[in-house]
C-alpha cells in the first residue's frame, strides 16, 4: 500500500487556487492551508491535477497498434510529462491488427504497473471514418454494425469511438453506441453541417481533433467543424501550434465550452528526427513536426506539459489551460475522482516549477521517475 506523505505549495484546487499541504496515500486525504509556508511565491512549486489525454497513439519509439507490452511503454513515456491518466488509440486497420491492439491493451488497463500513467481504456479511430478524410489513416475503412464495436469492446473497454456519421446506418447507431457506456466522437467525415447536428442529436458526445479530418467552417456550405462550433459543449483539439492555427484555437475556445486537448502522439513523442511507425504508415519527424512521405500531419510529438506551455503563450490562464487538459477530459468520460484535486480524488499530480516545466509527477499516490 502507497505510504501517506505530503506536498506543499500553491495548489490548484476545485476551489482555485490555495497555498498549503497536499496531503494523500494513493488518494487525496486532506488539503491543509492553515500553516501555509511563508515563502515568496516564486519559490513555491505549482501542483496541478495530473494530465489526462484521451487520444495517444504513441511515445517512445513504438506504437500502440504493434501490441503486445507497446500500450505499457506509452503509458510510462507520456508519465513523465505529467500524464497521469490516458486512452491508447488505434488506427484504421485490417480487423486482426485491431485485435491484436486491443488485447495489448487489456493488459495495460487490467493492471497499472510501476512507472506508468493509467490507462483507462480504448479509443477507437477507425476503422469506421470516411475514405474522403483519411488524413494519417490508412485507406482500409469499413462500416461499422453494432455487433463489430461489441467483439471489440469485449476485448478491451471502448471508451470513445470516432466515425463519420454520414455514413451508411452509423447515424443510427450512435443511441446504441452510447447505450454501450461509449463516448462517440465526430471525426475523419466528410459529412455536412446538418450530418453533425443529426449526429449531436442522436447522441454523439464530441468531436475528434476539431478541424482536422472533416468539413469546415465555409459559409456556404458549412461542415462537421461548423456543428462543433454552434452546438458542442465538449470537443478535442491538438494544441501543438501546427495543427490548428493559433486564430482558430481561440475561436474554438470561445465556442465551445469544455474544448480540451489532446497530443495524438505518435510513437516520435520523445525521440530524435527519423521515420517510425504509425499503424501500418511510416511518418517521419523532423523539427518536431510528424507527416507521412506526402507532407501531410500525421499525429504529432506533442507531449502533455508541452501543450499546457503552448496555451498558456496563447493567453489563457494557468488554471484555464490546467481544466482543458485534466478536468475537462475527466467530466467528458464522466470520472469525478480524476482530473482534480480534491478529497478523495486519486492522488495524480503534476509539480511544475514557474517557467511551467515538469518537477515532479505523482500518479495513484506513486512517484514517477523523470529521467
Amino acid at each position: 500500500m502507497t505510504e501517506s506523505r505530503s506536498l506543499h505549495g500553491r495548489l490548484l484546487t476545485d476551489t482555485g487556487w490555495v497555498r498549503g499541504d497536499l496531503h494523500f496515500d494513493q488518494r487525496i486525504t486532506a488539503i491543509d492551508t492553515a500553516h501555509a509556508d511563508p515563502r515568496d511565491d516564486a519559490e513555491v512549486p505549482l501542483i496541478l491535477p495530473g494530465f489526462i489525454d484521451l487520444h495517444v497513439h504513441g511515445g517512445a519509439g513504438v506504437d500502440i497498434m504493434q501490441g503486445g507490452t507497446t500500450a505499457q511503454t506509452v503509458a510510462r513515456a507520456h508519465a513523465r510529462h505529467g500524464t497521469t491518466a490516458l486512452l491508447g488509440t488505434t488506427m484504421t486497420a485490417q480487423e486482426d491488427d485491431i485485435t491484436r491492439a486491443l488485447e495489448g491493451l487489456s493488459a495495460a488497463i487490467a493492471t497499472r504497473e510501476p512507472g506508468m500513467a493509467r490507462v483507462l481504456g480504448v479509443h477507437l479511430e477507425g476503422p469506421f471514418i470516411s475514405a474522403q478524410r483519411l488524413g494519417a489513416q490508412p485507406p482500409l475503412v469499413v462500416e461499422a454494425t453494432l455487433a463489430d464495436v461489441q467483439r471489440l469492446h469485449a476485448i478491451a473497454p471502448i471508451k470513445v469511438l470516432t466515425l463519420a456519421p454520414e455514413i451508411g446506418q452509423h447515424l443510427a447507431l450512435i443511441p446504441a453506441l452510447s447505450a454501450l457506456g461509449i463516448r462517440v466522437q465526430l471525426g475523419h467525415s466528410a459529412g455536412s453541417y446538418d450530418d453533425g447536428v443529426a449526429a449531436l442529436n442522436a447522441g454523439a458526445a464530441g468531436f475528434t481533433h476539431l478541424f482536422n479530418g472533416m468539413t469546415g467552417v465555409d459559409h456556404y456550405h458549412p461542415g462537421i467543424a461548423t456543428a462543433a462550433l454552434a452546438h458542442a459543449q465538449y470537443a478535442e483539439l491538438i494544441p501543438d501550434l501546427q495543427h490548428v492555427h493559433p486564430g482558430a484555437i481561440h475561436t474554438a475556445l470561445r465556442a465551445i465550452p469544455r474544448l480540451y486537448c489532446v497530443t495524438d502522439a505518435t510513437a516520435a513523442t520523445g525521440m530524435p528526427d527519423g521515420e517510425y511507425a504509425l499503424g501500418v504508415q511510416r511518418v517521419h519527424k523532423c523539427l518536431g513536426c510528424v507527416r507521412l512521405s506526402s507532407g501531410s500531419l500525421a499525429g504529432s510529438a506533442l507531449t502533455m506539459d508541452q501543450a499546457l506551455r503552448n496555451l498558456v503563450s496563447l493567453g489563457l490562464d494557468i488554471a484555464d489551460a490546467s481544466h482543458r487538459l485534466s478536468r475537462y477530459p475527466a467530466d467528458y468520460l464522466g470520472i469525478d475522482d480524476r482530473g482534480r484535486i480534491a478529497t478523495g480524488a486519486w492522488a495524480d499530480l503534476v509539480v511544475l516549477d514557474h517557467d511551467l516545466r515538469v518537477r515532479g509527477v505523482v500518479v495513484e499516490g506513486d512517484d514517477i521517475a523523470l529521467d
